[in-house]
């Protein structure tokens, strides 16, 4: 073959090869499904943060719903229609698992006449919000988001027990450990592009999700720090979800206006108030 017809067929080749890799890099899910990026992006339309949505409470690791119970029958004496989403499994295997029945939970709240969802994650139930939102949940009706007392950035006791005590962590305690893969690959605030509102609140007595503020800081969030709103307060990881000052806060974070901020200090007894007479019913 002529130098010239072998060059020319070479050249041929290697224009194919590029095309060919240019459509796989068109086409490609970015990050696994979308995972990336500051914010995630979906083709949600904004919805009316006048009209409230179906509550959807995400339960943390092992998925324990006791805590999640007291919350909602708070939320339901301020008129609201909730629904605990079930772990998958025990709550403890990967936590992409978990983002099949929170889908479900949303799926029957909008076929049952919901407007919308607004989702409350508790602990690694937040996080699982992160990876529905930027994933199966990306095109949903969503409004406003709460998480609490949630790793988003990890937890220094997963770190502590993948070291000290492998078998007894399991997949998602790895998924949680700061830095971890998961973490690093998920969007902050999926959703937020669109009209998501996101609030992540936490207690600097949190003795589970640590350091605290390290931890449950989510970048694009109204961060609120309990003690920052009621100084003595004294909320523990659990406390989160049946404590009057975190449930007034979340009936806050829900009710009426988006949060721009953190809730000041003057505010203390006005939430406190509120959560207590909820959680009387």
């Amino acid at each position: 073959m002529a130098p010239r017809r072998r060059l020319a067929i070479v050249l041929l080749a290697l224009a194919v090869v590029a095309a060919v890799v240019a459509v796989v890099v068109l086409v490609r899910p970015a990050g696994g499904g979308g995972v990336t990026g500051a914010t995630g992006q979906g083709s949600r339309a904004a919805v009316d943060q006048s009209a409230q949505g179906a509550v959807l409470l995400v339960p943390g690791y092992g998925g324990g719903t006791g805590g999640l119970q007291v919350l909602a029958g708070a939320l339901e004496a301020a008129g609201r229609q909730v629904r605990v989403v079930r772990a998958a499994g025990d709550g403890t295997g990967d936590l992409a698992d978990q983002v099949a029945p929170l889908q479900q939970a949303a799926q029957e709240a909008l076929d049952d006449g919901a407007p919308s969802v607004d989702v409350v994650g508790y602990s690694a139930g937040g996080v699982v919000v992160r990876l529905w939102l930027a994933g199966e949940g990306a095109d949903e009706p969503v409004r406003r988001v709460v998480t609490l007392g949630s790793p988003h950035q990890g937890t220094d006791l997963a770190s502590f027990a993948a070291v000290n005590a492998p078998q007894d962590c399991p997949l998602a305690c790895q998924q949680l450990e700061p830095g971890s893969d998961l973490l690093t690959s998920l969007p902050q605030v999926p959703g937020a592009d669109d009209g998501v509102a996101w609030t992540s609140a936490w207690s600097s007595s949190d003795q589970v999700v640590v350091p605290p503020a390290d931890a449950s800081s989510l970048r694009g969030a109204v961060d609120v720090e309990l003690q920052q709103v009621c100084p003595g307060a004294a909320v523990d990881h659990g406390g989160l979800v049946t404590d009057p000052l975190p449930v007034g806060l979340v009936d806050a974070a829900l009710d009426g206006p988006v949060l721009e901020a953190a809730p000041p200090s003057s505010s203390c007894a006005e939430l406190t108030a509120r959560g207590r007479a909820l959680l009387a019913g």
